[in-house]
């Protein structure tokens, strides 16, 4: 049996490790902290435009499980928000356990706080091992890396306006490397406003229980709150230096809007200074969780250059996921790819092709339209979702947007890549579920 070691505990390391499992892999997963999912602990959206195409897509590929889970997990389902339709709204208190819980039953060896630092190559093309923080080697016969692209504590402070002990909690559990450049691997950074390197996180957290009574009971009701903003309060400039480029139009600049993601509010502003905040009525006792006021993570500094089976260049068995491997935003997008580099990694290990996912579906012309892309300058300075910006126009100029599962599942028979992501027992007793949008 092939031995998959998977780098980074996120929502494409999970997918990972979930699709190498399936594929008949040994599975390590080392996360540098204690907790799964990383930025998927500050998220909760999901199925929102585009999203909802992959998100079927994946299903159909044969890699259900976090799809499925989420939508179990939805405090909301089919709420509508400024530039976004149809979305989920799934509850960040409940779903770490549940993954976590989902990757043990899967047989997946999880270890945390379990930072890799290091690499041991046999050729100059070829990982052996990697070496954590503890003095720990793990031998693998292929690696994914899905560490993110956030961090050190560094980036934040110069790229952006210093650490505030994001979700990500460099301080407490170091910071995080990247073994694609220790391997070898060239790298990217993305840009914004073309020369200022990586972009803000886009959203941050607030304490449900300091929100009126009048907003939490909105959001209970609505899943979504609205709160015009004074003309004193509208920061011209703070879009520019979000991630999530699908929030960046004008209602997000003269609104304050807050998602229901379970005891939290998801506030869909990078930071917004304390002070401003409690100006705001309703949220005149407002506290923070995670990150703060002033500043959040500092994003897309280190994309590795990769082929469209997400293998790494130069490198026989080095894959990688998630932010790693582009300029993506979302858990969508990260369980996609971190799929496909899960199977990918078992197949190399198995001497068998690998698999590139055809541009006539959503997740396949993601992964090639942002690998070329990201060649030019205009490409770096841009991100790339299902859900908004210039990919979800380009998704639906090519006709690869669609809300209707059939349509979705039609689409992936012709291709010939039904359940691609199952051995056969597992295509035998898997029943297809969908979600009508």
């Amino acid at each position: 049996m092939p031995k998959v070691v998977i780098i980074g505990g996120g929502w494409s390391g999970c997918a990972a490790a979930i699709a190498a499992r399936n594929a008949g892999a040994e599975v390590v997963l080392l996360e540098r902290t204690d907790l799964l999912l990383g930025c998927g602990l500050a998220g909760g959206i999901m199925r929102n435009n585009g999203r909802f195409t992959a998100a079927e897509e994946l299903k159909c590929l044969g890699a259900p499980e976090l799809v499925d889970l989420t939508d179990a997990l939805s405090r909301h389902v089919n709420i509508d928000f400024p530039g976004h339709r149809h979305a989920n709204l799934y509850d960040t208190a409940l779903v770490e356990p549940a993954v976590r819980q989902l990757l043990y039953d899967k047989g997946v060896d999880i270890r945390f706080v379990a930072r890799a630092v290091g690499v041991s190559m046999d050729e100059p093309d070829s990982i052996r091992s990697v070496s954590l923080a503890d003095g720990t080697t793990i031998h693998g016969d292929a690696f994914i890396e899905t560490t993110g692209s956030a961090g050190s504590m560094g980036n934040c402070a110069r790229y952006g306006n210093g650490c505030t002990m994001c979700v990500l909690r460099c301080p407490s559990f170091g910071p995080r490397v990247s073994l694609s450049r220790m391997a070898g691997c060239e790298e990217s950074v993305g840009l914004r406003d073309g020369e200022t390197y990586g972009s803000f996180s886009g959203s941050c957290e607030l304490n449900k229980a300091t929100l009126s009574p009048e907003i939490r009971q909105c959001l209970a009701e609505k899943g979504v709150a609205i709160l015009p903003l004074q003309r004193h309060l509208v920061d011209e400039g703070i879009l520019k230096l979000k991630a999530c480029k699908q929030y960046a139009i004008p209602e997000f600049k003269q609104n304050l809007i807050l998602l229901d993601t379970g005891a939290r509010a998801k506030m869909m502003m990078p930071f917004f200074p304390l002070e401003k905040l409690r100006k705001i009525k309703g949220l005149e006792r407002a506290m923070y969780e995670f990150s703060g006021g002033i500043s959040n993570s500092v994003r897309f500094m280190a994309r590795t250059h990769r082929d469209n089976a997400l293998k790494a260049q130069g490198l026989t068995n080095l894959f990688c996921a998630g932010e790693k491997a582009g300029l993506f935003v979302g858990h969508t997008e990260a369980m996609a790819t971190g799929s496909l580099a899960g199977w990918n990694g078992v197949q190399q290990a198995k001497g068998l092709p690998l698999l590139s996912l055809p541009d006539g579906l959503a997740i396949g012309d993601l992964i090639r339209h942002e690998n070329l892309a990201s060649t030019t300058l205009e490409g770096l300075n841009d991100r790339y979702t299902f859900s908004g910006g210039n990919y979800f126009k380009r998704l639906k100029r090519l006709g690869l947007y669609t809300t209707d599962p059939k349509a979705v599942e039609s689409r992936v028979r012709a291709h010939g890549l039904h359940h691609v992501f199952l051995t056969a027992h597992e295509k035998k007793e898997r029943p297809l579920q969908t979600m009508q949008a």
